[in-house]
């Protein structure tokens, strides 16, 4: 009992310290407890704040380390932006540069293939090559006005018995829609009616033979001839564009140097865009000197300096193209007047013809340009081009009757030597037979 008590007693002195006994622990494991409890702890949230200071850091390290490589994106495609547009900008300008050199290319072929579709092959080759005579190239060119006038007047003539004013109509509506014009018509059909009056003919196939001789008298006035013999000469062109003119140009020189002929082209259509280019090729194919200045230089200028060479060369014919502008009439009175005046004061002693060149198969076109031509400039003669491609020759008769300049020149072919000096008689011959 006394123990029990004393046991007891001593529990109630200290409780704490028996119940740590009870649980074999002293008092300085208890501290070491603590003190290990503590340092978990301070361990746990000196990791935690490791963790969580590395986390952030990751995140602001993640963060900048993104905005870096978003900013590096956008720079990296701004810079492929710009290189794209700087290589598209390239690109267009070598497709520009490209397309510039395909077109001068494309624009020398044509004019080389169109100097020697005309006849500027080399010399060996045109010998083994058959040539045509004067007038069967004349025949051949003139094939569709020949089946448009005389075959229809043929058609005509046979369906009819006996000569009448019925006759004498159908005749005036074929000769009008061959282009020979309606002023030029009305003056055939006259002399056709007085003509069969005076001679009594009777026939209606007669009446073939009495338009032959009507047409060829027409044809015949007026002289057709060059007069560029003796040298030295000067032949000035002008005409609108698209006419042939350059090509003309560099058949007349072709013919002429053949002939023995010193000659010299004069590049005085500083107008058209490439004119002074196509004739520099005619030029060089043909062997002949030039005179050229960049375009949009003074015609006048490049007459006169071509004038001078032509002297000091003693050149014996001189060839000036000239712009063709009708839109401004007074424009081209004003240049071409300078130019006739540049060479009427430094070059007197040469022969002066003034050709104009007219396309046969734009029909009443050609006289409208011819009368309009004639307004501004002292024409001496006409070149009709282009005859071979319509079937409205009857042209040629229009402009010689209304314009009263006598045709000079026709061209029947591509080849140089279809270009021909129109000869009455023979063009007569070629459309009646």
């Amino acid at each position: 009992m006394f123990k029990f008590w004393k046991k007891n007693e001593n529990k109630n002195e200290n409780p704490d310290q028996e119940v740590n006994l009870e649980e074999g622990l002293s008092e300085e494991e208890i501290r070491e407890e603590v003190s290990d409890d503590a340092s978990q702890d301070q361990g746990i949230d000196e990791v935690a704040l490791q963790e969580e200071v590395k986390e952030e850091g990751s995140q602001e390290r993640d963060l900048i380390e993104g905005t870096l490589e978003e900013d590096t994106e956008e720079e990296k495609a701004q810079v492929e932006e710009e290189e794209e547009i700087e290589n598209v900008d390239i690109q267009a300008d070598e497709e520009i540069r490209e397309e510039e050199t395909i077109e001068e290319e494309i624009i020398e072929e044509e004019i080389i293939e169109e100097v020697d579709g005309d006849g500027s092959q080399d010399p060996d080759q045109e010998e083994g090559q058959e040539k045509m005579g004067i007038f069967a190239r004349l025949l051949a060119g003139l094939s569709k006005t020949k089946d448009n006038i005389t075959g229809r007047i043929d058609s005509l003539l046979k369906s009819y018995t006996k000569i009448d004013e019925e006759l004498l109509e159908d005749l005036e509506e074929i000769l009008i829609t061959a282009d020979v014009g309606v002023t030029t018509t009305m003056e055939i059909i006259d002399r056709l009616r007085d003509m069969i009056k005076e001679r009594g003919v009777k026939d209606p196939l007669e009446v073939r033979d009495l338009l032959k001789e009507i047409v060829a008298s027409i044809l015949k006035e007026g002289n057709s001839e060059l007069d560029i013999n003796p040298g030295p000469a000067v032949i000035v062109m002008v005409g609108v564009n698209g006419v042939g003119k350059t090509t003309t140009i560099g058949k007349l020189a072709q013919r002429y140097k053949k002939d023995g002929k010193k000659v010299m082209l004069a590049a005085a259509d500083t107008f058209r865009a490439a004119a002074t280019e196509q004739l520099d090729i005619w030029a060089k194919r043909i062997d002949v000197d030039i005179i050229k200045h960049h375009e949009g230089a003074d015609p006048g200028a490049v007459v006169f300096d071509a004038i001078k060479a032509s002297q000091a060369r003693k050149v014996d014919l001189l060839i000036c193209d000239t712009a063709g502008r009708l839109h401004n009439k007074a424009n081209l009175m004003n240049e071409l007047g300078k130019i006739f005046k540049i060479i009427d004061r430094e070059y007197p002693e040469a022969k002066k013809e003034v050709l104009l060149v007219v396309d046969a198969t734009t029909g009443q076109n050609a006289v409208s340009q011819a009368k309009t031509f004639k307004e501004v400039a002292n024409i001496t003669g006409i070149v009709l081009t282009k005859l071979d491609g319509t079937a409205k020759g009857g042209v040629v008769l229009a402009v010689k009757s209304e314009v009263d300049v006598p045709v000079k020149l026709i061209g029947v072919g591509e080849r140089a030597e279809d270009l021909q000096s129109f000869d009455a008689d023979s063009f007569t011959d070629a459309i009646f037979g």
